[in-house]
């Protein structure tokens, strides 16, 4: 290293011309714009390899772990309080933008159950020189409730959804899933950052179920998707419940989600009908099903929608598996009644199985009659009906119009 026509300006000792790849140019006097550049004695008297604040504050939300950042609330995913140290003494602690090759270490000291002492240390290299510092940084959590968890613990909520159905209570099946897409729901709004997402209370009436919702978007979600699998409708009413502080009024939303009076796989009897009972497909739109009695397809009108006028006989479920006595012809067959193990002629719908042996039937006031048998598990055979999981057919003919 040679000297340069430089002085440095502090104590007019030459200043040591330094090589351009140490990343720094050495100051030309000629140049009146140049920057003057001190010696390494007067540069180091003035170095601050770190620069760190004499104590970090931390507030920390006692129930979730979120932390309080600028204005508002973090959720860090750390595993315990000295992790949020250590996250927090890394955004706190500054290192001196000469310094190259920096590498630093951190030994928490837990003082007592609010106090963490960071004891860091650093090296690097300045100027060629190798330069170490230790920096001790206390830093105290304050424990504190964040906004959604003061929320949550005073139970409140901005939506409602109502489970409800038309003509009877929700099965559990029903109930089950609702709070199975509501919990859905808020976990993938909870993925994306959304800290105001939570189900407030699920709670059963003995009309269905009432869950209480942080927002009303949630809420509609939760109605729509019902109704997309299930089938039914739903309808929303506001309620004014206060005003917030800019003197805005705040709404509460009741979403009434009514389902459908029958579900796949209730076997009904049409009012004013003597085609035959039906075996309930789809309650979606316009309900659907199959005639138990030729095992062809019925529809109901556009008027009638997914409710005609028809009482319940019983479920698929409901059906008891009994003998094949013989196939009479193409319209009927003997089986034996499950009650009184008599033979009994019935009628022979199309999904019947002529080589069966036994078959499922279901007894019921409008009389006998054969059932499909369930559709293996979609594993064992791709044919699986997707509404209700009962064979049909028609599902499986291609010249059959669906």
């Amino acid at each position: 290293m040679s000297e340069s026509r430089a002085f440095c300006p502090r104590c007019g000792d030459p200043v040591p011309e330094r090589s351009s790849d140490q990343g720094e140019e050495a100051a030309d006097p000629l140049r009146p714009s140049a920057e003057v550049e001190l010696c390494d004695s007067c540069y180091f008297d003035e170095f601050d390899f770190v620069d760190a604040p004499e104590r970090i504050d931390v507030r920390v939300c006692s129930q979730c772990g979120a932390v309080h950042r600028g204005n508002r609330w973090v959720d860090v995913g750390a595993r315990d309080y000295t992790d949020i140290a250590i996250e927090e003494v890394s955004e706190a602690v500054a290192v001196h933008v000469d310094v190259a090759d920096v590498a630093w270490q951190v030994e928490p000291e837990q003082v007592d159950e609010n106090t963490i002492r960071m004891h860091t240390y650093f090296t690097g290299v300045v100027r060629d020189t190798p330069v170490e510092e230790e920096v001790t940084v206390p830093v105290k959590i304050a424990r504190q409730t964040c906004e959604r968890c003061g929320r949550i613990a005073g139970d409140y909520y901005a939506s409602i959804v109502q489970i409800r159905a038309e003509g009877r209570t929700p099965t559990s099946e029903e109930t089950d899933r609702a709070e199975e897409i509501a919990h859905d729901i808020v976990a993938d709004m909870e993925a994306t950052g959304d800290r105001n997402a939570f189900v407030t209370e699920i709670g059963e009436t003995d009309d269905g179920l009432n869950i209480k919702l942080s927002t009303n978007k949630i809420g509609k979600k939760i109605a729509n998707k019902m109704v997309e699998e299930f089938g039914g409708t739903v309808n929303d009413a506001e309620t004014l419940v206060t005003e917030d502080e800019d003197g805005n009024e705040v709404y509460r939303v009741t979403f009434a989600v009514r389902l459908p009076p029958y579900t796949p796989g209730d076997v009904i009897d049409l009012a004013d009908d003597d085609e035959g009972p039906v075996l309930v497909r789809s309650a979606h739109g316009n309900l659907k099903g199959i005639r138990v009695t030729t095992g062809e397809r019925y529809e109901a009108s556009h008027d009638e929608g997914a409710s005609p006028d028809a009482r319940k006989l019983g479920e698929h479920d409901d059906a008891e598996r009994t003998t094949v006595v013989t196939v009479e012809d193409e319209n009927a067959v003997q089986v034996l009644d499950p009650e009184t193990y008599q033979a009994t002629t019935v009628a022979r719908p199309d999904y019947f199985d002529p080589d069966a042996e036994t078959v499922p039937v279901l007894k019921s006031r409008a009389g006998l009659h054969v059932l499909p048998d369930p559709e293996p598990d979609a594993d064992e055979d791709e044919d699986k009906d997707e509404d209700d999981g009962y064979y049909d057919p028609y599902e499986h003919d291609p010249n059959t119009d669906v």
